[in-house]
């Protein structure tokens, strides 16, 4: 079990949580990674623990008990290197966040990621598309053979190396039941920042090891292209009204999505969620442009993180 946490932090939700899982304490190894860097924080981590698997949490992850026994028994094929599930919105979080949560386990808002923020289907082969790193087990032993994280990206060092893994010929599997309760982030502004971030994130990703399956994530900033241009297209191009059939489109796709969200999300919700979504479309291609021109710090330079290891005693040991 791998926590990466703030120097300072004092509450660290994960680490009690990790410490009531239903699984041996004989063969469970808690382990708190402090530091300001989250890829550096996981890469020592990975390098101090001594188990076969590691299951990373964010501070803020709360696995449901059987989180780690259930997918422990999925590599049992030792070509499973990484296995996941959704982080999901607690049911007494504050409105707004439950808004955001309905926003991100949206098929248009995020597509096939969608699989992180909501159960999805059943076990499946998957990929870095469906899987994230605040509920994600893995094969210690494969993540050191490819260095690790990738220190230069973040957000996205998780997609990296999900990929690099496949590459190599890893299973990557998603189970809807491997859950863990995360709350959104708290307000509208630290929730447009985290659609920008990981806009910029995937571009930064996409140049540092472009794959087929990023071809998706160009939708959102030519998006942008589309509406910074239909002002100019509408008054100067020969027949400019037609240029609004886009924009009309997609306004009617946002509100089919909400009426799909409706019977599990409530009207209210649904309907505060629909300018989200386009938002959401907004301020991720705006990442993602600025991302593709951003300066890129090589792995390896720079002054090394300071990282300090904490072992935390598992209940019962």
């Amino acid at each position: 079990m791998l926590i990466a946490a703030r120097p300072d932090q004092a509450e660290v939700k994960a680490a009690a949580a990790a410490r009531a899982l239903d699984y041996p304490v004989d063969r469970l190894e808690i382990l708190m990674a402090r530091g300001k860097q989250p890829s550096a924080q996981r890469n020592a981590g990975l390098r101090a623990a001594r188990g076969e698997l590691v299951y990373f949490l964010d501070d803020d992850s709360i696995p449901a008990p059987d989180c780690l026994r259930r997918a422990a028994a999925l590599f049992a094929d030792p070509q499973v290197k990484m296995a996941g599930g959704p982080n999901l919105c607690p049911p007494d979080a504050p409105a707004m966040e439950r808004v955001f949560a309905l926003v991100l386990a949206s098929w248009l808002a995020f597509g096939p990621s969608r699989a992180r923020y909501a159960p999805v289907g059943r076990i499946r082969l998957s990929s870095e598309k469906e899987l994230i790193l605040c509920n994600l087990i893995a094969r210690r032993d494969a993540l050191l053979e490819l260095g690790g994280f990738n220190e230069s990206l973040y957000p996205n060092e998780e997609n990296a190396l999900m990929d690099a893994l496949q590459k190599r010929g890893g299973k990557l599997l998603y189970d809807p039941q491997i859950v863990v309760e995360r709350r959104p982030r708290p307000h509208l502004r630290a929730f447009a920042k985290m659609l920008r971030t990981y806009g910029r994130g995937r571009a930064e990703q996409f140049r540092e090891s472009p794959t087929p399956g990023s071809a998706l994530n160009f939708v959102p900033p030519l998006f942008c292209l589309y509406l910074a241009a239909l002002p100019f297209l509408v008054a100067l191009a020969p027949g400019g009204g037609r240029w609004l059939l886009p924009l009309g489109l997609y306004c009617l796709a946002v509100l089919a999505q909400a009426a799909a969200l409706a019977p599990t999300g409530g009207l209210l919700r649904s309907a505060a969620a629909m300018p989200l979504i386009g938002l959401t479309h907004v301020l991720y291609g705006y990442g993602f442009w600025r991302g593709l021109f951003t300066t890129l710090r090589p792995a390896g330079q720079g002054a090394p993180a300071s990282v300090t290891i904490q072992r935390i005693q598992p209940r019962g040991a």
